[in-house]
């Protein structure tokens, strides 16, 4: 283990402490989101913070979790900088992959919240928030995941650009607290339409 660590230290440095607290921050995100979200759709404690309305709650949680990415992503790259770089990645070739990483994921991110909006975008489900219709539209056409995948890409683009193996490292981490998230997330949303379609079903039969 001794001679693979020595190895690898001309690739990535492990003990710059910048590393482990960007992959620390990196985890802590989607925990946090996900935590703070399940808390709100059993016990509404950010809608009863916000003297009852939902709407502000998610808008709240929304500026939080974006405040986030941003530190993170801070966070990211400083520990990029503190990584050595490799002669592989200085290349034309290379940095045309950076950018188009980084373009495409900005477009799959960006036009996935342009179709969801704030709340949908800020897991409004969870606050009682839901969208009249799935969409099914760019980018949701492409992957069921847009913004996930799109922000990996980014990660990856960058990493590429500031041609750091250690990038590579954190991206693949990434993507599996993303890979991750998903398996909690998808069925507890899903479960969230599921129980208002029986809602209105039974509304409909007793209507009639």
């Amino acid at each position: 283990m001794a001679n693979i660590m020595g190895q690898n230290k001309g690739l990535i440095d492990f003990d710059q402490k910048s590393l482990a607290i960007a992959a620390a921050s990196i985890a802590f995100n989607p925990i946090f989101w996900n935590t703070v979200a399940r808390q709100e759709y059993h016990n509404k404690v950010l809608t009863k913070l916000a003297g009852g309305n939902s709407r502000y709650a998610c808008y709240g949680l929304a500026v939080a979790i974006f405040s986030l990415g941003i530190f993170r992503d801070l966070l990211y790259e400083r520990a990029l900088r503190d990584q050595p770089s490799h002669p592989a990645f200085e290349t034309p070739l290379s940095n045309y992959v950076a950018y188009a990483l980084l373009a495409s994921g900005n477009v799959l991110v960006l036009s996935s919240m342009w179709a969801l909006g704030v709340t949908g975008t800020y897991l409004g489900d969870y606050f009682g928030i839901l969208m009249d219709h799935m969409v099914t539209g760019f980018p949701f056409n492409i992957c069921s995941a847009p913004m996930y995948y799109g922000s990996t890409m980014s990660f990856l683009g960058t990493a590429i650009l500031f041609g750091k193996p250690a990038g590579i490292l954190l991206t693949v981490e990434v993507l599996i607290v993303y890979l991750i998230a998903l398996r909690f997330e998808d069925p507890f949303t899903a479960g969230i339409y599921a129980k208002r379609a029986k809602a209105q079903k039974k509304a409909g039969k007793k209507e009639l």
